[in-house]
């Protein structure tokens, strides 16, 4: 897969010197990028009008199967565009090969095309700093492991991710495999989409394999979000909970010892004891992030010394 298309479709990029380097970085791999004038729109907020962001999005229906679809950044815009997306045109053309990628806001696009249509698609790296660095920094390293597994993703249709890292969080089900569908991405993003036609249906993520990560939330914001999922059914539903990073947040003096370790705590004594919580999950809003197929089949293996992830789709 030789051909990357740029879309720009929620948030307008903040820092003009990474999609730039990005796009150059590419094209010293050998890759042909598409669509990249998407990097300069603006509309207030927005990487351009709704409109003009709804078009773009719907044109990668029209996409042939050695392109990749790769999102700029996140940040907030796709909400607004649900109702009039052509999910199964997309669709059609991710039977016949086309990937698309993204995390963040694009968590909205991941659920709502696993639940229109069905279709696979990736959690993964961005454009921006993922693949372009921040004004802050002199060049773009893109990190070892992100590249590994993002390539092992785009042309093997492989994922392969070994943890080692203590489980502190197990319950009774200290060890096992299992198997799943994987689905998941950003937590705030998923929550939001909870009661909508856009969250996938109990039929298709029972049994599932659950992933979420989070970014600039302070521990108790992601709690009551866990608790959310909880109470509506969705994370006792799961047979696996996998943690991944919960970054920028910062504490305050009358948090007195409360953290993220004491809401996983508080969520392990409040889940069911056969489901496995796990973390230390490289993916978020992080340089060493794996890319994990939304809606497609999983296999876990799992112990208090780590976990094994794999899918091929």
């Amino acid at each position: 897969m030789k051909k990357i298309h740029v879309i720009a479709p929620s948030g307008a990029n903040p820092e003009p010197q990474s999609p730039f380097a990005a796009i150059e970085w590419f094209k010293r791999q050998g890759f042909e990028v598409q669509n990249t004038d998407c990097v300069e729109r603006r509309y207030q907020r927005f990487s351009g009008k709704d409109a003009e962001r709804l078009s773009e999005l719907n044109q990668i229906g029209k996409l042939s199967g050695e392109h990749l679809v790769l999102a700029m950044r996140g940040g907030y815009g796709l909400h607004r565009l649900l109702p009039d997306i052509e999910w199964q045109q997309i669709a059609n053309a991710i039977q016949n090969g086309l990937q698309v990628c993204g995390h963040s806001d694009f968590t909205v696009f991941q659920l709502g095309l696993l639940a229109k249509t069905g279709a696979v698609s990736l959690a993964g790296p961005m454009l921006n700093y993922d693949f372009g660095p921040k004004e802050s920094q002199a060049e773009i390293i893109p990190d070892p492991l992100m590249w590994k597994h993002f390539q092992a993703a785009i042309q093997d249709r492989q994922l392969d991710c070994k943890v080692e890292a203590q489980q502190s969080y197990l319950g009774k089900s200290t060890a096992g495999e299992l198997t799943g569908t994987l689905w998941g991405g950003n937590l705030t993003i998923l929550c939001s989409l909870v009661g909508t036609p856009y969250f996938p249906a109990q039929k298709q993520i029972q049994g599932g394999i659950l992933f979420l990560e989070d970014v600039n939330e302070h521990p108790y914001r992601i709690e009551r979000n866990l608790m959310q999922l909880l109470d509506a059914g969705i994370l006792g539903s799961q047979s696996a909970v996998l943690l991944g990073g919960f970054s920028a947040y910062r504490l305050f003096d009358h948090d007195q010892g409360y953290d993220l370790h004491m809401v996983f705590e508080h969520l392990r004594k409040r889940l069911p004891e056969g489901i496995p919580l796990l973390t230390d999950l490289p993916f978020g809003h992080q340089a060493n992030k794996v890319t994990l197929p939304v809606g497609a089949s999983g296999k876990l293996s799992y112990n208090s010394s780590g976990f094994v992830l794999q899918s091929k789709w």
